[in-house]
């Protein structure tokens, strides 16, 4: 009995020897983390399940001054080697024509605007349009004008042709300076045989389209007062003041539209002025116009992250209303070496495929630029000669024998 103590105490110092010599041989660290890299590079101290996917983790032996770790040893929780029999494919040199798909609307030309001014200084003493949008026709009354300085030349006018009649220059010269004014050449008349003064001046419409307001005329005070109306009032009032040459109204010609569409800072650089587009609009869906790109703004809207372009169209049977949404698409051709996506594993900064070797799979890192169609265009890490996996998922997935590159050298 004694004899049997005697082995079982030498026999666990042993142990404890031996376990205590490897752990201070030891040099690697023991980390674990998620086979599907759902959290990236994140590591764990200790076994247990993923947060995201709940997989298993599975140990990461990273050498303990090893700091800079390869593609590899990233992808190993992923196989960096996969043995096994799979689909392969070869990268594809050849252009590839995709369409793209625009979202669009219908807006105004900012450049077919009028501007409606008052040719003299005075108060706004009647406004015959009230509202933002209001369509208006070519000679229809805008609003009268208030002006003593008018009143003035009037009776300047009327002096000289009673007073002055043999002066014809000094007459013709204030004749024209009550034109400038605004008058007409039948309102003189009538001012000459009347001899009448009147200080209100009426401004037209020099052109047939919609009213909108300007932001010099107490656009803050209107649009505080009617928000949340369904119909916008304009900025100008009866009774405002107006200075001479100052914009008051401005006249959107709905004759001449833009086509704006969104473009995705993934499409942006298939996307050039004078390329080809069809626009499809919501109210015939099976009818389009063909026409070309007319600008491509190069600022990106922080809003939704795109770029915009636009197409100038006519518009002189109001077929393109303002606000009608529209589609366009448009052609592209992209040369370059292709391989299909579903053969690519993002790992963010990082771009792999599961390159093919005699025995399996190796895990190759490579340089991808613009996606489209479904496919990846591939610019270094891959030749033409090369063999990949077809669908990079089916290995990361797999559960056939792994082994480590480092067992392989």
């Amino acid at each position: 009995m004694i004899i049997l103590i005697i082995l079982i105490a030498a026999y666990s110092l042993y142990q404890f020897t031996r376990n205590k010599t490897e752990a201070v041989a030891d040099t690697h660290i023991h980390s674990y983390g998620c086979p599907m890299q759902c959290e990236g590079e994140k590591v764990y101290e200790r076994p247990g399940s993923c947060p995201v996917c709940n997989m298993d983790l599975v140990k990461l032996d990273l050498p303990e001054n090893d700091k800079d770790a390869s593609v590899d040893l990233l992808v190993k929780p992923t196989y960096s080697f996969v043995a096994g029999e799979f689909k392969t494919i070869t990268p594809q040199d050849t252009v590839l024509i995709s369409e793209i798909t625009l979202p669009g609307i219908v807006a105004f030309d900012p450049d077919a605007s009028v501007n409606i001014a008052a040719r003299i200084s005075g108060r706004i003493e009647k406004l015959y349009v009230n509202y933002k949008y209001q369509k208006v026709s070519k000679g229809q009354k805008i609003f009268d004008v208030y002006s003593p300085e008018l009143l003035t030349e009037q009776q300047n006018y009327i002096y000289l042709i009673s007073n002055d009649t043999r002066n014809t220059s000094l007459i013709q010269s204030a004749k024209q300076k009550l034109m400038l004014y605004g008058m007409s050449g039948a309102q003189i008349k009538a001012l000459y045989e009347t001899k009448r003064t009147s200080p209100r001046i009426s401004v037209f419409s020099p052109a047939s389209g919609i009213i909108t307001g300007t932001d010099g005329m107490n656009e803050d005070r209107n649009s505080m007062q009617n928000k949340g109306q369904g119909t916008e009032q304009l900025s100008v009032k009866q009774g405002d003041y107006v200075s001479k040459g100052v914009t008051v109204l401005k006249l959107l010609d709905n004759n001449k539209v833009w086509a704006v569409f969104n473009v995705s800072q993934e499409d942006q650089p298939h996307i050039k002025t004078g390329q080809p587009i069809r626009i499809y609009s919501e109210l015939e869906k099976n009818d389009f116009i063909e026409t070309k790109i007319d600008f491509v703004e190069t600022q990106l809207d922080p809003a939704n992250k795109t770029n915009r372009l636009r197409v100038n169209l006519l518009n002189e049977k109001l077929k393109f209303p303002v606000g009608l949404q529209l589609t366009g698409k448009v052609q592209s051709g992209v040369p370059g070496l292709w391989i299909p996506q579903e053969a690519l594993v993002d790992l963010g900064k990082k771009k792999i495929v599961f390159l093919k070797v005699d025995k399996g799979f190796k895990t190759k890192e490579i340089t991808i630029g613009v996606k489209t169609g479904g496919y990846v265009q591939v610019l270094g890490g891959l030749t033409l000669s090369d063999s990949i996996a077809g669908n990079a998922q089916y290995l990361t997935d797999s559960e056939s024998f792994i082994k480590n590159t480092e067992d392989e050298k």
